[in-house]
């Protein structure tokens, strides 16, 4: 309908062209329906369209028997957009409406591609753009890079060291060799999530609650770092939960935080940086430094209470988090779990699961010191 109304009010319509071409509708299904597809990205639906539109445009005119004219259209189209990486299906639609539209597209020629095709699609994808972000759907769906190693070394990310890897299913993808309706991240991330429900059903459902610590420590975003990196110190932590006035997690602020917010110049030495380091953390002891909203990691990723703990190892292995926080149905900090608790929380199923015992048990575990 936008796209109509657009079409309309500013470009209008040459000639007795069309404002709108069939086969855009089904593009805009395809587009807002399926947005992580790979037929519903941007080079898909304006390369599919445009170019399948231009093949279709050249058969009319080489060929004089409508009939063949269309059938080398679909064909060659297909194939262009293979080659191209732009497979779009309402684009044959548009190589055989080049051909078989009728006696105003035929005479517009080229023109049909400039007008209706290109400018439509193009505002198909601002309006797909627009309403997939609004409504939380991630677009243009853009293939995420394989999860690296955090600590910029050349194994692989640790969990692609168990299960399957990313090479795995790229080689299956290969040997398989057809297009599948669905983007390769995706694919993975539903995998994964197999592997994890699989882990459920042998091994039993540990949740955070279960091992969670309680007692937390944590500050506010005005706390100074002086009481910071006295409670961090004190309690032999590494990182501490910021919330705020109604204990809404809003960030945590962590041992790497504050070296990573001192002094340091590399440049100059490493004598050098530790005696600024030093500095730095004299600074902080005497209250003369800032606080804790000013150097902590926001936002920070949390869980509730009820979410298995094999979901966490994800976060825990691959992003690098030493603690997460574990939060109520209102947000509110009730817990956090740590590295060590979550190894406990394993090993313990394991256990049971090895022993036959179906109890569940609940781990009291400290926080990862």
């Amino acid at each position: 309908m936008t796209v109509g109304f657009v079409g309309a009010g500013f470009l209008g319509s040459p000639g007795n062209l069309p404002l709108l071409s069939a086969p855009l509708g089904a593009s805009a299904i395809i587009l807002f329906a399926l947005p992580a597809s790979p037929l519903a990205q941007p080079w898909s639906i304006l390369g599919g369209n445009v170019v399948s539109a231009a093949i279709g445009v050249t058969c009319a005119k080489c060929l004089g028997d409508p009939l063949m004219a269309a059938m080398l259209a679909g064909t060659v189209s297909v194939a262009v957009m293979f080659v191209l990486r732009c497979l779009h299906p309402p684009g044959g639609a548009l190589a055989l409406m080049a051909v078989l539209g009728g006696p105003a597209i035929k005479a517009a020629g080229y023109g049909f591609v400039l007008w209706p095709v290109a400018p439509e699609s193009l505002i198909l994808l601002v309006m797909g753009v627009l309403f997939n972000n609004l409504t939380g759907r991630r677009y243009p769906h853009l293939t995420k890079p394989t999860s690296s190693n955090h600590h910029k070394t050349t194994d692989p990310a640790p969990l692609q060291r168990v299960g399957f890897r990313s090479d795995d299913l790229d080689a299956i993808l290969r040997e398989n060799d057809e297009v599948v309706d669905v983007s390769r991240d995706s694919l993975e991330a539903l995998f994964r999530k197999v592997e994890v429900q699989a882990y459920h059903r042998r091994f039993g459902r540990v949740v955070c609650a279960d091992i969670m610590s309680r007692d937390i420590v944590s500050v506010t975003a005005e706390t100074p770092l002086r009481v910071a990196w006295g409670l961090l110190r004190q309690h032999s932590v590494k990182a501490l939960p910021v919330v705020s006035d109604n204990h809404h997690v809003v960030g945590i602020i962590t041992q790497a935080d504050l070296i990573k917010h001192s002094d340091w110049d590399a440049n100059r030495g490493l004598r050098i940086g530790i005696r600024q380091m030093a500095r730095r953390v004299i600074r902080i002891e005497r209250g003369q430094a800032g606080s804790v909203g000013q150097v902590m990691t926001a936002p920070v990723p949390t869980a509730r209470q009820d979410v298995a703990v094999a979901q966490l190892v994800p976060l825990m292995a691959d992003a690098g988090l030493e603690q997460i926080p574990i939060v109520n149905d209102d947000d509110q900090l009730v817990g956090i779990v740590a590295q060590s608790d979550l190894i406990a929380g394993l090993f313990r199923s394991q256990l049971a699961t090895a022993s036959g015992s179906p109890e569940r048990g609940r781990a009291t575990l400290s926080v990862v010191k």
